[in-house]
């Protein structure tokens, strides 16, 4: 039989002050947490009403009006080379072997999308509905209808749809300010992933202003760790107070799902895209005017400036918005209408989220001074017309197509800074333009001795040599030149 261990009272006496000790250590811990939770503004639930606290008020206000989105796009799928190719089978037995190399397919695709108006308003992301002939969205209680592409915008990555309700009134979200959400605050991600139906997911606005992602030409995204993934693209991002925060348009991922790390656009671009819509016309871009490279930390020092942010003005458009605010060269920009500009991202997307015609405060800093101007916010103008020509005959340019630069086409093709000059915009395969490597992108500078600075020097340029061309053009900053003789 195994002895029993039996306490003797001293033992006894030191274990009910040990047990008593650690009691206390245990109420005075429990109530310095919850002093300091007090003081943080959160504390534990204390009633059966605050355990049974849920989200489910703001998905029942929200959620009816996220939209499946299913498009269907025609693409062209190359056969793979076969054996009855070959022409000595096709010499004997026609083409019934071989066939055509090429054949077309329907591909389908998923996303998501959200009400943003009664009257069938719709906004989801470009590459969701990108090349679709055909759209047709599904609400949350089943009903479907076609939908028409009313805008598409590929740098945004944004499209506006709309379906016809037949008079009824369609659940909708409203847009909330994007500018007003801090880093912290609860968020819910609705959307479609994988197919599986509408799926709701909780998180948090992990961080603001996320510049550097390569997503879009204004990259300027709200980051959250709420569960996104393929089939979220278009969804709804939204607040505790049932308002649209941003549109879910990307993940980080390494393996296709979401590991805490999507991305959505802030509402505030996502209403100008809208309003845009809603006139009827193509998305039209506030424009500064101004070329600049963001304000860095040794750049700062020299400045006269205790930290990095900001961007510092390179070039000027004479006459256009930033000339006529009173910006000059050297200039650091440092905020627009009270809020910090970090990079010339940050700057780009502030005036493209306001109103054409509007006057926009900016600070500036210059000559170790801060100076408050105004900023007229306008479209690009296309001075001179952009003329498109495609370029024949015989000559080492034939098959390409040239435009005249203006700050409209620049800004089209984003290209800041690119006012002036004659710009290749496509070329033809198999042309000799393309032999030569000319690309589209190419700004050409002169033929021979002779410069280009309008489409119409072109001809020109081009009839001053038979046998022998030298051309000169601008690639990717760069000056370069081709010989090309006979």
């Amino acid at each position: 039989m195994k002895p029993r261990h039996i306490l003797s009272p001293s033992c006894c006496k030191a274990f009910v002050v040990a047990l008593a000790l650690l009691v206390g250590s245990l109420q005075a811990s429990l109530s310095w947490a919850q002093t300091d939770s007090t003081a943080a503004g959160a504390r534990v639930p204390s009633s059966e009403g605050e355990i049974k606290l849920s989200f489910a008020p703001v998905v029942k206000a929200t959620a009816p009006a996220v939209v499946n989105i299913f498009s269907k796009r025609q693409v062209t799928q190359q056969r793979r080379p076969s054996l009855f190719d070959d022409p000595f089978f096709k010499r004997f037995f026609g083409e019934q072997f071989g066939g055509q190399r090429k054949r077309e397919r329907m591909e389908s695709s998923l996303g998501s999308g959200v009400i943003v108006s009664e009257d069938g308003l719709i906004v989801t992301n470009h590459h969701v509905i990108n090349g679709a002939t055909e759209i047709k969205v599904v609400l949350s209680d089943r009903r479907e209808f076609p939908a028409e592409l009313i805008l598409d915008d590929e740098r945004t990555d944004l499209a506006v749809l709309r379906v016809d309700p037949e008079g009824a009134r369609l659940p909708t979200i409203p847009l909330r300010d994007s500018d007003d959400v801090e880093v912290g605050d609860l968020i819910l991600a609705i959307g479609n992933p994988f197919g599986v139906g509408q799926t709701v997911t909780s998180g948090i606005v992990s961080a603001l202003a996320r510049t550097q992602v390569g997503i879009g030409d204004f990259s300027f995204f709200i980051q959250t760790d709420a569960a996104i993934n393929p089939g979220n693209s278009g969804g709804a991002l939204v607040t505790m107070d049932g308002q649209l925060l941003g549109i879910n348009t990307a993940i980080y991922s390494r393996s296709g799902g979401s590991v805490g790390i999507g991305f959505a656009i802030p509402a505030n671009m996502v209403r100008t895209v809208i309003d845009s819509a809603k006139n009827g016309g193509a998305l039209v871009r506030a424009w500064t005017g101004i070329t600049g490279q963001t304000l860095t930390s040794d750049l700062a020092m020299g400045f006269g400036l205790d930290r990095a942010g900001g961007v510092v003005v390179s070039q000027l458009y004479g006459g256009g918005p930033a000339d006529r605010a009173g910006l000059k060269p050297g200039d650091v920009i440092l905020a627009v209408d009270g809020v910090e500009i970090q990079d010339y991202e940050s700057l780009r997307f502030r005036v493209a989220t306001r109103g054409l015609g509007e006057q926009v405060p900016i600070e500036v800093w210059r000559g170790r001074q801060n100076l408050a101007l105004n900023l007229p916010i306008e479209a690009a103008p296309e001075s001179p017309p952009r003329e498109v020509v495609r370029l024949r005959g015989q000559h080492p340019l034939a098959g390409a197509q040239v435009a005249n630069l203006s700050p409209a086409l620049a800004e089209e093709l984003d290209l800041p800074g690119a006012w002036a000059g004659v710009i290749i915009t496509k070329i033809a395969r198999g042309s000799t333009a393309q032999r030569i490597r000319m690309r589209p992108g190419d700004v050409l500078l002169g033929v021979n001795d002779r410069s280009i600075a309008e489409v119409a020097d072109i001809d020109g340029a081009l009839a001053s040599s038979q046998s022998r061309w030298r051309i000169r053009f601008s690639r990717g900053g760069k000056v370069r030149s081709i010989d090309i003789g006979r």
